[in-house]
């Protein structure tokens, strides 16, 4: 039998495509370019986002990305446009190691790169690249060399001008959001200067969203992600902002530890805990109460917690690695860097790390967790906590207290016979004042109360009164107690017998409809003589059982007289 020999190949074209359209979210490309300006030693780098008017008045997408870094040759060009070609493989001090982010520009109509190194200046353009692929074709690059450039001969830069990038959308490309991106998940928002790694501090990003005007100019962004300061003492704290001090409490630990398996490799780790107005003082995109956040905004659970970074680069979340009780990790604004962890080709995961290395990490982090638990930081926070509830719930009782004198002041007052009445503000009210009047008044209603439950609402069980009535299913019924009855019933005329209210806003005719959305109508009775009250039912003209509603507001001055009253400063109970 003759042997064959199958040699796999690569279908470069494919490739090409499943890495292009690999980065889910449209702002890797900001990463991935930053990443690379950093790379190149890059000190000043600039960043443009706009929308370009173009023929019959349809915009493209144009982003300009510059930096004075070292520039690319041709080698370096190819490097550039070429997949899996990363000239920074094995080099620990460059953050591009896989020679596929730049293929994110790919996804776009043009890529010009305009550059300069040892005096030579290229200038390479690439055009649809995205329709090449999809045609099956590697786009080709068209690449102009002038070795004769005596304009500034020992400067460098990179200019790179993408025209299309994502079909044009742009809408996370606004200002806000690119600033708030950049200054989290790109090496511009690196957390190095927390461990004392001073080498990038004088880098600056000048940046220009798509909703930026040329006229309101470009931001300069500083080096490095943002830690807030730490608070001063509890008592200041206290004493300043009383029962929101826990919101206003901020503190530091920094960690070093190396792994269990392999303690020649090492893990940073910083944890801030931040009390919610301290992550409000500097982070705009946070939604809360009162305050209109830019588009692109999210809640303290969405983006607070446990990052894991490489590069000092926040890669991924792992709340779960700090939570013992539920969203404790909310309080954290936290970090855990570690060079050996392998990412996925497009930077958005850690899932490539080995288990043994991601259970080491793991490892570090519980324990430095633990020491946070009992150190005194944390005992001075959870303190701040105690005494604000404890305040919180004093002041609450007090404001509590205040209103209701308020309310005992502005309620009208009744006097009957010997029983002082309240004129109800609330449903319960109104269940109040049925008992007060019934114990003294047995046959004012119609029904004698078996069972009532007010764990929702006030539903009352009743039977007829008729002592010659057994207890039995066939003759118990709902009573309902309403402050208003209004056109919506949030319960169901099934086994309704009757409703008590305060009053009503309905005129004669008018339907209520029951949760199940049967309708009835209501029908206003006035009295035919004196010894007579008005009288109000919901009526159903293919059901005979009317459902009376008593309105107690003329309800008791027609049949009891009482009338209630405004508060006079001599009343008493």
């Amino acid at each position: 039998m003759k042997p064959e020999i199958i040699t796999p190949e690569v279908n470069a074209t494919q490739e090409f495509i499943e890495i292009a359209f690999d980065f889910s979210n449209p702002l890797d490309l900001v990463r991935e370019a930053i990443s690379n300006s950093f790379d190149a030693k890059a000190t000043k780098i600039k960043m443009l986002f706009e929308a370009i008017p173009k023929k019959y008045g349809k915009k493209k997408f144009q982003i300009t990305l510059e930096d004075n870094g070292t520039g690319m040759d041709m080698k370096g060009l190819k490097s550039f446009f070429d997949l899996g070609n990363s000239l920074s493989r094995g080099d620990d001090t460059k953050i591009g190691e896989k020679g596929h982010g730049t293929k994110v520009y790919i996804n776009c109509d043009s890529i010009k790169v305009d550059t300069k190194k040892d005096g030579v200046h290229y200038i390479a353009t690439m055009n649809e690249p995205k329709y090449h692929l999809l045609d099956g074709q590697i786009p080709e690059v068209h690449v102009e060399i002038d070795e004769s450039d005596s304009t500034n001969p020992d400067a460098t830069w990179t200019k790179i001008v993408i025209l299309g990038y994502n079909d044009d959308d742009r809408k996370k490309f606004t200002h806000e959001q690119l600033k708030d991106y950049i200054l989290w998940f790109t090496k511009m928002g690196s957390i190095e200067k927390e461990f004392g790694i001073e080498e990038n501090q004088n880098v600056t990003l000048a940046l220009r969203g798509v909703d930026r005007t040329e006229a309101e100019g470009n931001e300069t962004l500083e080096f490095g992600h943002f830690f807030p300061a730490e608070t001063p003492s509890i008592s200041e704290l206290l004493e300043i902002h009383m029962a929101n001090a826990p919101k206003y409490y901020c503190k530091r630990w920094l960690f070093e530890e190396k792994l269990e398996n392999s303690p020649e490799s090492k893990c940073e780790v910083v944890f801030y805990l931040e009390g919610s107005r301290i992550k409000h003082s500097y982070n705009n995109m946070i939604r809360r109460p009162g305050h209109t956040p830019p588009e692109g905004a999210y809640s303290i659970q969405e983006r607070y917690g446990l990052w894991i970074c490489k590069d000092y680069m926040p890669i991924q979340r792992k709340n779960e690695w700090i939570t013992k009780k539920g969203s404790e990790y909310t309080k954290f604004h936290a970090f855990i860097n570690c060079q050996e962890l392998r990412l996925t080709a497009n930077r958005g995961s850690i899932e490539n790390t080995p288990s043994d290395v991601m259970k080491d990490i793991q490892n570090v982090v519980t324990k430095i967790y633990e020491k946070i638990l009992e150190s005194d930081e944390w005992f001075e926070a959870t303190y701040l906590e105690d005494e604000a509830e404890a305040y919180n719930t004093t002041e609450k009782e007090e404001k509590d207290f205040k209103k209701r004198i308020a309310l005992i002041n502005k309620a009208k007052i009744a006097t009957y016979h010997d029983i002082h009445l309240v004129e109800p503000q609330k449903e319960q009210g109104v269940f109040s004042l049925y008992l007060q009047l019934s114990q003294k008044e047995p046959t004012l209603f119609p029904f004698t109360i078996v069972d009532y439950d007010t764990h929702s609402g006030i539903d009352v069980i009743v039977k007829e009164r008729n002592p010659l009535l057994p207890l039995s299913r066939d003759n118990l019924f709902y009573v309902e107690f309403k402050y208003l009855l209004e056109k919506n019933f949030n319960h169901s005329f099934k086994h309704l017998m009757n409703i008590i209210c305060w009053d009503i806003l309905l005129s004669n005719n008018e339907e209520v409809e029951d949760i199940s959305r049967a309708k009835r109508k209501l029908k206003i009775i006035p009295p035919e003589n004196a010894n007579d009250y008005t009288r109000y039912f919901l009526d159903d003209e293919r059901n005979g059982i009317k459902i009376e509603i008593f309105v107690l507001k003329t309800y008791l001055k027609e049949k009891l007289g009482i009338d209630f009253v405004s508060r006079t400063v001599n009343d008493c109970f």
